[in-house]
């Protein structure tokens, strides 16, 4: 069933939280892997997303002007606390919610374990995702076109062998490794890049 997507977000969003409530208040201020974006700033982010329902969705981007980088900025800047525990509160409060913006459900998936290492990378943390739930998330950007954020036009371009899972997508010169670093790579997550071997790690570098 599509819906059971959501007992492993509702585990991504728990197990986030669990790792920030560990942190002391000035890590929440270091660079993520989202260029311009605090680890606070991400969090804040996944706030957003978690609240932000179908209809929400449309009134907000058109409040944007239907520009989605200022759709995101204005989500972080309104669910972003005074201090990191406050929006850790806010944070663990979503934890267990279903709404969603018109998108596929398993796009749900690819926020949290994709955000998570945006997060985790530069702060030394590590988590050991279920692999069901990294592979969702990279069959559905493998089949997202890139004007939503999606890699379908890459993977004409490479093919993606992944080392611990049993994945095989794409076409072209052969990239291989992990596949949490497979899902990262497509969404342009250069820190990603050294976990992989193989001819078509530069067109993953090109396109990141």
């Amino acid at each position: 069933m599509v819906d059971d997507v959501w007992p492993l977000v509702h585990a991504e969003r728990a197990a986030l939280v669990e790792d920030l409530a560990r942190l002391g208040e000035e890590r929440w201020d270091e660079p993520s892997l989202c260029a311009g974006w605090t680890v606070h700033d991400v969090a804040a982010h996944l706030v957003d997303t978690a609240r932000t329902t179908r209809l929400g969705f449309v009134v907000g981007l058109a409040g944007a002007r239907f520009d989605f980088d200022r759709q995101n900025a204005l989500g972080v800047a309104r669910q972003r606390g005074a201090t990191p525990g406050e929006t850790l509160e806010r944070l663990r409060r979503v934890v267990s919610r279903r709404t969603t913006p018109p998108a596929p459900l398993d796009s749900r998936l690819v926020e949290e374990v994709v955000h998570g290492e945006d997060i985790r990378r530069p702060l030394g943390l590590a988590r050991t995702y279920p692999p069901s739930a990294v592979v969702r998330a990279l069959r559905l950007q493998a089949r997202t076109p890139a004007s939503f954020g999606g890699a379908r036009e890459l993977l004409t371009r490479v093919r993606l062998s992944a080392t611990d899972a049993e994945v095989r997508i794409g076409a072209g010169p052969e990239v291989t490794g992990p596949v949490l670093s497979l899902l990262l790579a497509v969404c342009g997550r250069e820190a990603a890049l050294g976990d992989l071997d193989g001819p078509g790690v530069a067109v993953l570098s090109a396109g990141s």
